[in-house]
């Protein structure tokens, strides 16, 4: 369950250490940072990149991934947070309905290219009229293919499926190879896995499971039972390997670098691990594409913000400032294989040597992401309603009864005060 930490906040106490520029006094500011150790190998390049440009410094503290939400809520109560954070953009709006993050609304609003800005992160990141955040990192979800499976069995793989019934005819094409091979694979008891691979084909088909404004459940809506449908035919109809029923997630990537899957549902991170590590898995990246055509993608990454109490908030500004430049976007993160998490630096000279980035990036600038301050409880809890409607929906076939009960489920935690 997500912690939020209510009530009165504290006033924090940080230790200033003089600085210079951006509002300073005097000498360097150290300005304290933290991120999930899950973006580790991204943000080391750009405090460093920082760092070595500024008379100001970053502080980096990787916090555990796991661990980040009641880390902070809990500094925040304390009077302890850093100046700078990174948050997963899911948690935006509970940690802004909490009051725990500094109004950077005229800031925002100032950055010549605010309105390029990733869209999910933006639209996260307000509460009530109010910008509390700006994309720091940018994730979106797309459809992994193996090309050699494709052309063994007979398949263009120029031409990757853009409908549901093509998925399914390629999977069955590609399964029949046998030997073990089959054409689909996801990790059926991964709770954010499946928010973050399955949600798009339910976007791009006109459905949603929360409505716009994440207060009312719509798991009961035809076209989430279309795409259970859809899943639950692939199940069993043998295109999935019996262990993906039990997979937390950890075996997803894994699973399709054995060369006997022919898709999956992945994200940008899956590029450079595939290049770098299984350089014989000939692959390529399309859409996750809806019931009858069309495409969307799960917007995910992290936000980043100033906690409130923070007494570097200038020096922050001008951090986050130099992280959305041109320079930084493409020469600090598109140089190392980064989403820029502007809509307009997508194609640049980086992604156009690998236009398999480029899709995922374009994926991600058209992408969405549920808005709720009740996420955790929704989607990533795995005793949640997400994760048991679709286990019931998929494995048991009970999809009627299993979308009910969800929408239900849905309908009071959304109610809920907690």
């Amino acid at each position: 369950m997500l912690l939020l930490i209510l009530g009165c906040l504290l006033s924090t106490n940080l230790i200033a250490c003089g600085g210079s520029g951006a509002g300073s006094d005097n000498g360097p500011t150290t300005i304290s940072f933290w991120v999930r150790n899950s973006d580790a190998d991204l943000v080391a390049p750009v405090v460093k990149a920082y760092n070595k440009s500024h008379k100001n410094q970053i502080k980096l503290t990787l916090i555990p991934a796991a661990q980040f939400v009641t880390k902070f809520g809990t500094a925040i109560a304390a009077g302890t947070a850093p100046d700078v954070v990174a948050i997963d953009l899911i948690y935006m709006p509970a940690f802004d309905a909490a009051s725990q993050m500094t109004d950077i609304t005229d800031f925002a609003h100032k950055l010549p290219y605010f309105d390029k800005l990733s869209p999910s992160h933006i639209r996260l990141a307000t509460y009530q009229n109010k910008v509390y955040g700006v994309p720091f990192s940018a994730e979106g979800s797309v459809l992994l293919y193996n090309k050699d499976l494709f052309k063994k069995a007979g398949l263009d793989p120029a031409k990757p499926p853009t409908t549901w019934a093509e998925i399914e005819a390629d999977s069955k094409k590609i399964t029949a190879l046998g030997n073990g091979v089959k054409g689909y694979y996801f990790a059926g008891s991964c709770a954010g896995c499946n928010a973050f691979t399955f949600l798009p084909y339910i976007w791009a088909s006109g459905g949603d499971v929360v409505s716009a404004d994440g207060t009312k459940a719509t798991m009961d809506s035809p076209v989430v039972k279309d795409a259970m449908s859809f899943y639950r035919r692939l199940w069993t109809e043998n295109q999935v390997p019996a262990g993906g029923k039990v997979d937390d997630g950890t075996n997803s990537l894994n699973v399709f670098t054995t060369g006997k899957i022919g898709m999956v549902g992945s994200g940008a991170f899956s590029i450079s691990i595939l290049k770098n590590q299984h350089p014989d898995i000939d692959f390529g990246v399309t859409y996750l594409p809806g019931q009858n055509g069309g495409h969307s993608s799960f917007a995910g990454g992290d936000t980043i913000g100033i906690p409130n109490g923070s007494k570097h908030v200038s020096q922050a500004q001008d951090f986050i400032s130099w992280l959305l430049s041109d320079d930084t976007q493409l020469n600090v993160f598109a140089k190392n294989n980064s989403l820029p998490v502007r809509t307009d630096l997508t194609d640049n000279k980086y992604f156009q040597q690998d236009p398999r980035y480029q899709i995922v990036a374009n994926a991600m600038a058209q992408g969405r992401t549920p808005y709720s301050i009740k996420y955790n409880q929704l989607f990533n809890d795995q005793n949640g309603p997400w994760i048991g409607a679709f286990q019931k929906c998929i494995f048991d076939g009970q999809i009627d009864q299993g979308l009910n009960t969800a929408q239900q489920q849905f309908t009071q935690i959304l109610n809920s005060q907690s």
